[in-house]
């Protein structure tokens, strides 16, 4: 008799969890000196000096190098001892092609949907963070200001499944 899960659905796995590994490009670089803590499963830049940087509002779509890969690393707090982040000048994995985990802030992904990054706080969304992926755009409201969300090219939900604690898969098509 083949076994089975009743009534649950299993969890796709923890952000910057790879997937599907045929098809992965990882490269190794630094974080750059200046830049902030680099979570798993978070979105960086390719600076000129060969390093890489947190993705922040200052940055574009095409400036999109890849995500920050989970690995075996000692925590940066004792206190908290689950977020675990590259700092600067430290080692970063980074997926640039291939399929990964990722926490969907705000949307429902689907299967070969759009996927956005956040390059600005909503003040009407609270738990709104810079560099949070999702699945649906946050364009500006009235006359001023700019839209809240990018959209990335070459970039697109695996599935459209999203798990109880908010991960979902993405696949990147293309090498930046």
């Amino acid at each position: 008799m083949p076994g089975q899960v009743i009534g649950i659905e299993l969890p796709l796995g923890y952000p910057g969890s790879f997937a599907r590994t045929p098809d992965c490009i990882i490269m190794n670089r630094l974080v750059h000196a200046e830049s902030g803590a680099v979570a798993f499963g978070a979105p960086v830049v390719l600076n000129s000096d060969n390093t890489y940087s947190a993705f922040g509002a200052e940055n574009t779509a095409a400036e999109f190098a890849g995500i920050a890969v989970r690995e075996v690393k000692m925590a940066t707090s004792y206190l908290n001892q689950n977020e675990v982040v590259y700092l600067a000048g430290q080692p970063c994995d980074v997926l640039e092609r291939g399929n990964i985990v990722v926490v969907c802030k705000k949307g429902t992904p689907t299967a070969g949907g759009k996927v956005y990054i956040r390059i600005a706080k909503n003040e009407t969304y609270p738990g709104s963070q810079i560099g949070d992926f999702e699945a649906e755009a946050d364009p500006k409201t009235g006359d001023s200001g700019s839209d809240k969300t990018i959209e990335l090219s070459g970039v697109c939900w695996t599935t459209g499944r999203i798990d109880a604690n908010g991960c979902a898969e993405l696949t990147i098509k293309n090498r930046v």
